[in-house]
């Protein structure tokens, strides 16, 4: 049986950046441990070796990836919110949009009286619901 299954989120220098807004939104949630490289290790000094963050209690693993990669995030995994109320939900759609892409704007769709699906900056892909 695993010990434990975590949620880890790969950039390539941005991984301070995207946590801290993410960790902004929502409450319960802040980053909770950052490892740094330093000079001389394989990424650039000062970015993200290893950190570890919560959102609304539940934990995250981040890095910023000193190798380059031809992929990056994609739509197929995305990270769901239930929101508690409407202007929780409208804040973040406002903040993760910016700079995004919507994949589904903010309506209702059936399943959902308030649902919205959009790409963050960086790439992330955010389902926020309000059931």
């Amino acid at each position: 049986m695993a010990q434990s299954i975590t949620t880890m989120l790969m950039f390539e220098g941005a991984a301070e950046e995207a946590m801290r807004l993410y960790t902004s939104l929502f409450a319960e949630s802040a980053i909770t441990t950052i490892e740094r490289y330093g000079p001389g290790e394989p990424g650039a000094a000062g970015t993200v070796k290893l950190a570890e963050f919560t959102l609304a209690g539940r934990v995250f693993r981040a890095i910023d990836s000193p190798a380059k990669h031809n992929f990056t995030f994609t739509p197929s995994i995305s990270i769901f919110v239930d929101c508690t109320d409407e202007a929780e939900q409208e804040a973040a759609l406002a903040k993760l949009s910016e700079g995004g892409a919507t994949l589904m704007p903010l309506a209702n769709y059936g399943f959902s009286r308030r649902f919205a699906w959009i790409a963050d900056r960086f790439g992330v892909s955010w389902q926020l619901n309000l059931p």
